[in-house]
């Protein structure tokens, strides 16, 4: 791949938008459409990360061929396209389910979501501040309409209240994210992450002002203490919703902090001992309101906010064994929570949605869904040979490696409450007898009914087979990953090609 054509990663979803939008009410174009498009986009994203799979090549593109500080700035690396194909394949599954559960069959579910797609793909490939609250936004705007047009949640009021928290919070962010930017230009004179590299090592006033930015990416990233957004909107949009915002938002702004740390602050030491004990308390935060939560998604929401810690402290860590092990995690954990979202998801849809220990008794009565869920939880706990256990093994050794011991052991001790609600979850939902479920449900579904079809399952069973192949071949994915925190630790090659493009 050369580098003129790495805008259509933006161009092509937003185009197919606008075709769906004119094929008018047909579900079949509509839905075909969305997912040709999606597969496309993977397909795309691996061919790009063949190209950069070396970790040497970098690819940058002036979009227009306009001046610098005129034209929108694109460059990929290796953590570039990593990202972009899972980000990719993940939407492209969760809107597979969307499709078999029939939440896909709203009149403009597929544009909103290709145009979301578009926003994340220019989110992750954009070296400007300013391009990256342009993309950023461009990623929100088709989410809030998809959080009204796809809407579960208990009684009217939850519906109502989740979704204002959700714009509220989201609309303060950006307004903060924005006011950084400004304040980067101020102080530095440009907003190109090219020509800013080093500056906030150079510039106590660059250093303030780009960390304006990253205070604002913490608060999408729903990091502590900015978290409680994400626990009380999550649990009630639709199955569909949750799975592609759990699988995008948040990975986005992660992907940003570790860019506009390794770049312009140079991987600063001075600064990271708040990192490290942030994310250590979002660690323990977040899976302390899992384990007191009695619903599947609220548990899997807490749950986020703590993997997030973890995900971070790889740049807390920074070093090529700190972010080789962020960077594995970051991965895992998009394909883990996506399939986690979709097991619980399935349930809810055939079960109606009912706090743990109402709807019992799944692994007789659906086997297959509990199987699912239960390789997801375990990868999720860190068990091996799943993925989870690679990645925090990693994350735990590169904490050793740089003296943190107490963030080792908080990575330890939060693993053991991780598989405490994981337990908490399987142990309401799936074990016990089909007849120990409320009246209501077996009055609905019978006690031995099977409600959940094979194809509304499967998204989740290939998450599921992607982390245990995770997991066996970790050392692969390791190496890919420390190639990737390599040009994070060296961002010359980068730098270079954002500057000479």
């Amino acid at each position: 791949m050369t580098a003129d054509l790495i805008p259509f990663f933006v161009i092509v979803p937003l185009l197919a938008a606008g075709v769906l939008v004119l094929a008018g009410n047909s579900q079949r174009i509509g839905k075909a459409g969305l997912l040709a498009v999606l597969g496309a986009d993977v397909v795309w994203a691996v061919w790009l990360l063949a190209t950069l799979l070396d970790g040497d090549t970098v690819l940058a593109h002036r979009i227009g061929l306009w001046p610098t500080g005129v034209a929108i700035p694109f460059a990929a690396d290796l953590f570039t396209a990593l990202m972009l194909t899972v980000t990719g394949f993940v939407t492209l599954v969760t809107c597979w389910f969307g499709v078999v559960s029939g939440q896909a069959e709203k009149r403009y579910f597929g544009p909103l979501v290709l145009v979301l797609t578009a926003g994340c793909n220019g989110a992750l490939l954009t070296a400007d501040l300013f391009n990256l609250f342009v993309f950023v936004e461009v990623m929100l705007l088709p989410s809030y309409a998809l959080i009204i047009l796809a809407h579960r949640g208990r009684g009217r009021l939850m519906q109502v209240t989740s979704s204002r928290i959700y714009v509220s919070v989201n609309l303060l962010a950006s307004t903060i994210f924005l006011a950084g930017v400004g304040l980067v230009y101020g102080t530095a004179g440009t907003v190109n992450v090219g020509e800013l590299a080093g500056r906030a090592a150079e510039s106590t006033a660059v250093a303030v002002s780009v960390a304006v930015v990253l205070s604002a990416l913490a608060v999408k990233a729903a990091v502590v203490p900015v978290h409680g957004w994400l626990a009380r909107t999550y649990p009630f949009m639709s199955p569909t919703v949750t799975a592609l915002f759990s699988g995008l938002h948040t990975k986005v702004a992660v992907y940003a902090i570790y860019r506009i740390y390794a770049v312009i602050f140079d991987g600063m030491a001075q600064y990271l001992w708040i990192g490290v004990v942030v994310f250590s308390a979002s660690m323990v935060i977040g899976v302390l309101g899992a384990v007191g939560e009695r619903d599947a998604r609220a548990i899997l929401a807490y749950s986020t906010v703590s993997q997030i810690g973890y995900i971070l402290l790889g740049v807390a860590l920074f070093g090529v064994v700190g972010l080789t092990a962020g960077i594995f995690y970051l991965l895992h954990h998009t394909v883990v929570k996506v399939s986690l979202f979709l097991s619980t998801g399935a349930v809810e849809l055939a079960y109606g949605r009912h706090p743990l220990g109402e709807v019992t008794g799944l692994l007789r009565r659906e086997p297959l869904t509990a199987v699912v869920f239960f390789v997801a939880a375990l990868s999720l706990t860190g068990i091996p040979p799943f993925s989870g256990f690679v990645a925090k093994l990693a994350l735990i050794l590169a904490a050793l490696e740089e003296q943190q011991l107490a963030a080792a052991l908080v990575a330890v001790g939060v693993s053991l409450f991780t598989l405490l609600y994981s337990l908490k979850i399987w142990g309401r939902m799936f074990l016990g007898r089909p007849e120990d479920s409320s009246s209501e449900v077996v009055a609905a579904v019978g006690t031995k009914e099977r409600r959940i079809s094979v194809a509304l399952i499967a998204p989740a069973l290939v998450l599921a087979v992607i982390t245990l192949a995770f997991g066996v071949g970790g050392e692969l994915l390791l190496g890919v990953s420390a190639t990737a925190a390599d040009g994070l630790v060296d961002t010359s090659a980068f730098v270079a090609a954002v500057i000479s493009s």
